[in-house]
């Protein structure tokens, strides 16, 4: 897991960004308490891993 700042962006830009999935968003938003994937002003988040079994947010069978 990491810690990254971020300003002014949403949750789908960082998901994307970091996770290589924007509709893991979800993921994000519960490691960091959140549950409005948009961000106003400077937030710093916790990143978690990224799960291989995961593919477009929906676990792989």
């Amino acid at each position: 897991m990491k810690t990254i700042q971020i300003a002014g962006t949403n949750l789908y830009s960082v998901a994307a960004a970091e996770l290589g999935d924007a509709t893991q968003w979800y993921r994000i938003a519960a490691l960091n308490g959140l549950s409005d994937p948009m961000i106003f002003g400077l937030c710093s988040l916790a990143i978690p891993t990224t799960d291989r079994t995961l593919t477009d947010g929906i676990p792989a069978q």
